[in-house]
Order: structure tokens, then C-alpha cells, then sequence
């Protein structure tokens, strides 16, 4: 038998070996490039072990979107600017905001004010969740399948927070009227600065109030809705960088399911004939299919998932006795 080589984790005595990471005023000092500059980065936040998931996935896209807000470049061009020299002043400012990352466990959207979701910039701060809805990419992406070349006159985001849905949804659809609805006033107030941003205030209509009730007889062709679906051992377990987040949009109780039953038991009589209510439930799929399991749906596939997104027709919910009490079905798989 051969003996095992010792690995970068441990010593000859087995003892783990402590790996230090250079520090501000040292990186400040002695780097020049961008490149250098992102390694570093790179390396402070992987040995934070930060959390990602709102906006970004690992520490290299981290550094990059950081980088880029700090020296005001094109957030989607990093390759051309790898080699240039930063001041010390730029250097020090793109480090500080590392620190700050790293220290205070803020998401880098609301370090830097600003999200950016298939393309599009939003404003984002803690008034609202930050903006990463997988029901975008399925209208660029997949829905289209499901609408059969009639596209959506009236729209309904519910759960707008910072308004990234429904405005994705108008600039989606241009004929398309669109109502957006929250229950959080300040999350509202950030929607209406985004729709100013993205000057469809004429087009996108926002409510106060709770789910459907602000919007009173009114239906529509289109339901969007990514709801609070957390359920409660998941929330737990919340990293701080989540946790930032307002926990109301977030949190659905036990199964994560408390408000989605409310959303399909009122959704039929929103929707008009031959209309969709499309779905986001992240990763409680299985908990969704336990608590509606006479429904008929389809799941809409994204990047992230097969199983992340539903699409359920008007007729489905009547079906499955949701808004009417009427058969049975079967659930599509």
C-alpha cells in the first residue's frame, strides 16, 4: 500500500494548517492590476465563507460585480480592464467594499445599491427582496409555449416588492397592462423608483394591500407570483446574508406553503377564461405536490431547475375545486 500524500489541509502531525489571508492596508499597498486586485478579493471572500445565491453564485462573480460597480464599468465586461492599473485611491475603495462584504455579511446588492436580473438594473436596499425571480428568465425563455401566440392584455404581479416582475413583464409585453400589488408599503416605495427608472409608470399600476384584495372584480390574463415559500426548518438555517432580507417575503410557514394556498384558492376568480397563474416555489417542490396533490399543473424548467416554477391554468384550479367545487383531476407531470 502507498502512502497517502499529505494535502494543502493538513501538516505531517495531521493538525490542520492554518492558511492566512493578507490583509487590506498590505493588498493596497503592493497590488496594481485589476487582476490582482480580483485574486485577492477572491481570496478574502472564500475564506469568509460567505453565502451566495442573490445575485451570484461563488466568490469570483462576487469580486467581479463588486469591482466593476467600484471603478464604474460595464458590469458585463471584465475581460478588457484584467490588466489595467488601479489607483491606490480605486484600490482601496474596491477593498473597503470587500471588507464590508466580508465583515458585515451584507448581500452585494445592497452594498451597492443596485441588482442587475436578465440585463435589467433595479434598485435594491432592504425594503424589498432582492431582485432574482426565476419567472423572468421562463417569459423570455419557456412561456411562450404555453400562451400559444396570444399574448397577455392584463397582467397581475403579486408579491411585487421592488417591482423587478412587473416591470420585466411590461417591457416583455409592450401592449400589456400591468397591476402590481405588496403588502409592504416600503417595498412599494422602491417599486415606484424602478418604474421611474424604467419609465413604464404609465403601464405598470401599483397597490397596497393584502394578495388580491386591492384589485377588487378585476381579472386577467396573467397571474405572476413569487410568493414568501421558505418553510420554516430552511429558514433556520438562513445564512445572514438572507437573513438581511425582509423575513415577510421570504418566510411560508411550516411546509412554506401558507400563503400559496391562499394565492390558488383566490386565483380563479382573478383569472379569466383560458388564463395562467405562473408559480415560483424554489426548492419546496416536494412540499408543494404534498399540499395540492389533486392539481393539475406543469412545471416550467429554468436554468436553476426543472422544478422551481408552476404554470396552472384557470380551468386546472376550477378543476381541482379551487374557486368552485368541481372533479377531481389528474396531476401533469
Amino acid at each position: 500500500m502507498s502512502a497517502r500524500r499529505p494535502t494543502a489541509r493538513a501538516t505531517a502531525s495531521g493538525v490542520a494548517a492554518k492558511r492566512a489571508v493578507v490583509g487590506m492596508d498590505q493588498a493596497v499597498q503592493e497590488l496594481r492590476t485589476l487582476r490582482d486586485c480580483l485574486r485577492h478579493a477572491c481570496t478574502r471572500l472564500s475564506a469568509a465563507a460567505l453565502a451566495y445565491g442573490q445575485g451570484t453564485d461563488n466568490a469570483w462573480d462576487e469580486a467581479v460585480w463588486l469591482a466593476l460597480w467600484s471603478l464604474h464599468l460595464p458590469p458585463d465586461r471584465v475581460e478588457p480592464f484584467l490588466d489595467a492599473r488601479l489607483t491606490r485611491d480605486e484600490r482601496k475603495s474596491f477593498f473597503e467594499l470587500i471588507e464590508r462584504r466580508c465583515r458585515e455579511r451584507l448581500p452585494a446588492a445592497y452594498l451597492t445599491g443596485e441588482a442587475w436580473l436578465r440585463g435589467l438594473r433595479f434598485r435594491a436596499d432592504p425594503r424589498a427582496i432582492i431582485p432574482r425571480s426565476l419567472i423572468v428568465e421562463a417569459m423570455e425563455e419557456t412561456l411562450d409555449d404555453w400562451l400559444a401566440g396570444r399574448e397577455p392584455d392584463d397582467i397581475l404581479d403579486l408579491c411585487t416588492g421592488g417591482g423587478s416582475i412587473a416591470i420585466s413583464a411590461a417591457l416583455r409585453f409592450a401592449q400589456a397592462r400591468v397591476d402590481a400589488v405588496d403588502l409592504s408599503e416600503q417595498a412599494l416605495s422602491l417599486a415606484a423608483e424602478n418604474l421611474a427608472d424604467h419609465q413604464v409608470q404609465d403601464r405598470v399600476n401599483l397597490y397596497h394591500g393584502d394578495l388580491f384584495a386591492p384589485i377588487g372584480d378585476r381579472q386577467y390574463d396573467l397571474i405572476l407570483c413569487n410568493p414568501p415559500y421558505v418553510n420554516s426548518a430552511s429558514m433556520r438555517k438562513l445564512p445572514a446574508e438572507f437573513l438581511a432580507e425582509p423575513d415577510t417575503a421570504l418566510a411560508g410557514g411550516n411546509d412554506g406553503m401558507d400563503l400559496i394556498r391562499r394565492i390558488l384558492a383566490d386565483a380563479p376568480k382573478a383569472l379569466r377564461d383560458g388564463g395562467f397563474l405562473l408559480l415560483e416555489i424554489g426548492h419546496e417542490a416536494p412540499f408543494f405536490e404534498a399540499a395540492f396533490d389533486s392539481l393539475e399543473f406543469a412545471y416550467l424548467p429554468v436554468a436553476a431547475g426543472e422544478d422551481q416554477l408552476v404554470l396552472v391554468s384557470r380551468e386546472q384550479l376550477l378543476a381541482a375545486g379551487y374557486g368552485a367545487t368541481l372533479g377531481k383531476p389528474r396531476r401533469r407531470r
